[in-house]
């Protein structure tokens, strides 16, 4: 099914995940470390509007990398746009790195995925997200 569109919508459902100790060595592509912060299914019939994207930095944390994947299971670096890249998050901290002003879409079959940088602590990320289908 193809994206809804979002001027003649039915449903819009708001959303806040949250992941806690993300490091280099979390997530589910091994050493890479890539954990999931949002996922649209292949068939979903929604588009995602993520309004927010907030990282903490947990004890010596100093990096962080947010990437958009055009592919729900982060299937190639070619299909990847980063959104921040190593983005410094100062410890004890937070920094926001989606906000209402410059929200973004995920549409089907893609997903936003998050590592800390190595060497470093680690990350809680907090989300919000409206499903709008």
């Amino acid at each position: 099914m193809a994206a809804p569109n979002i001027v003649n919508v039915a449903t819009i459902t708001g959303v806040t995940t949250y992941h806690s100790g993300i490091a280099v060595t979390t997530g589910g592509k091994g050493s890479v470390g890539i954990t999931t912060v949002v996922s649209n299914a292949a068939s979903s019939g929604k588009v995602l509007k993520i309004n927010s994207l907030v990282a903490a930095g947990i004890a010596a944390t100093t990096g962080v990398t947010l990437q958009h994947f055009n592919h729900v299971n982060h299937a190639s670096a070619g299909s990847t746009v980063s959104i921040a890249m190593t983005v410094s998050v100062p410890p004890f901290s937070t920094l926001v790195l989606i906000s209402k002003e410059n929200s973004i879409y995920v549409q089907e079959n893609a997903s936003l995925g998050i590592f800390a940088q190595p060497n470093t602590g680690s990350i809680d990320v907090v989300c919000s997200y409206e499903e709008i289908s």
